[in-house]
């Protein structure tokens, strides 16, 4: 295997290059795991760069997974560790199996996605295949397929999400994301031309099962996976992460659920409604989780009552919180509430999930505004921006 310095200088070769595997040892040596049916697992806690993209095929070829905590914090991350590596062990799963895909007159595989060893073009062997993956099976058709059938925005949101993971490596990010929208683009665009009833050129014409498709088409390629900054190997953990991500996570990765938690002791519901992704909604004297199926953010404003942090962080100013901290229960309704909230995504994401404490002013809390993706920033248009951009591609095609 190639030294990590060796491999960081070839950065100035092309980004890309690190997220491919330096030789074949690694590929050799997962393939011969795969023929004894063993499965891997790795558990990665370093703080430097340990060449992800090389380590990953083993995990990727034996039906394993990789957990990467970076940055590790001996305070809060020992819980998520012994967590995940609990369900890892106690989760349903099965071993030594091998999956073929049979298809109806006019259908045939095409491509088949995800963490397994394929020895033969009709079959995928898994060691080990657990309830949290998925395989993504691309289908092909040569003939008329039946009318009426539903779209299901979650999993063409899969699919889309499991391509560009697999692009990544070998394709410039900027064609990716061109890639991307242009899927998006097209989409929409046969919709207009073939199914849609006769209405204003000028009007942008979303059907009801795919009018957020443009919202989370715009969500990924500000996605981590799909931005010019960021570590390297965090773009390639994103890549093996996603590869085999269930159809539940794929919308939460990209667009994460966010909810205000200053107030939650006023609401009903365990899990009050979403809050769109946009700055504009939300408040310096309020605080907000964000979670991602992987991470959990909870952002603290500089201007929050003092009686509200108290409550919930056992202490009345938001400069005495420290970044690095364990989410305790505190003998009053909104400690009680947001403890409640936490347990419940986490039961949800079947992960337990790593809370992370985001301020104004800090670098957290750039991290936390990074997934405001329905705003304009370096990474890409604002949403509004972006479904005029959507809408006047789509015109062009109209003849």
């Amino acid at each position: 295997m190639v030294p990590a310095e060796s491999r960081l200088s070839q950065a100035s070769k092309g980004p890309h290059k690190l997220l491919q595997a330096a030789d074949k040892t690694m590929k050799t040596l997962a393939i011969e795991f795969a023929e004894y049916q063993v499965s891997v697992d790795v558990f990665i806690t370093t703080q430097s760069y340990v060449d992800i993209a090389s380590i990953s095929l083993i995990p990727k070829t034996t039906g394993g997974q990789i957990y990467y905590y970076h940055p590790f914090s001996a305070l809060s991350d020992p819980a998520k560790l012994y967590n995940d590596l609990r369900w890892n062990v106690t989760r349903p799963q099965g071993f030594e199996a091998v999956m073929r895909v049979r298809c109806s007159q006019g259908l045939q595989v095409q491509e088949y996605s995800g963490n397994f060893c394929k020895r033969i073009p009709t079959d995928v062997d898994l060691p080990a295949v657990d309830c949290d993956k998925s395989i993504m099976v691309t289908l092909k058709h040569d003939d008329k397929l039946p009318d009426g059938t539903e779209s299901d925005l979650d999993t063409q949101f899969a699919c889309f999400l499991k391509q560009a993971a697999n692009e990544i490596p070998s394709t410039l990010l900027l064609q990716v994301r061109e890639r991307v929208t242009d899927l998006c683009i097209n989409i929409l665009h046969s919709y207009r031309k073939f199914c849609a009833t006769v209405s204003s050129s000028g009007q942008l014409i979303l059907p009801e099962a795919l009018k957020l498709l443009p919202l989370y088409t715009l969500a990924l390629i500000k996605s981590i996976g799909l931005r010019t900054d960021g570590r390297i190997d965090d773009r390639s953990f994103w890549i093996n992460y996603v590869t085999p991500l269930s159809v539940q996570l794929a919308i939460p990765l990209v667009y994460p659920r966010m909810i205000s938690v200053h107030d939650l002791d006023t609401k009903e519901t365990i899990i009050p409604p979403h809050i769109p992704l946009s700055s504009e909604h939300v408040s310096d004297d309020g605080i907000y989780l964000l979670e991602n199926g992987e991470d959990c953010l909870i952002y603290v404003g500089n201007s929050v009552d003092p009686d509200i942090t108290l409550k919930l962080f056992g202490l009345s100013s938001v400069g005495e919180i420290p970044s690095q901290f364990v989410l305790q229960q505190y003998d009053n309704p909104l400690s009680k509430k947001l403890n409640e909230v936490v347990n419940e995504i986490r039961s949800q994401r079947c992960n337990y999930l790593r809370l992370k404490l985001c301020k104004k002013g800090e670098p957290s809390g750039m991290t936390f505004f990074s997934y405001m993706v329905e705003d304009k920033s370096s990474n890409g248009l604002s949403y509004v921006e972006f479904l005029v951009y959507v809408h006047r591609q789509i015109q062009s095609k109209m003849p």
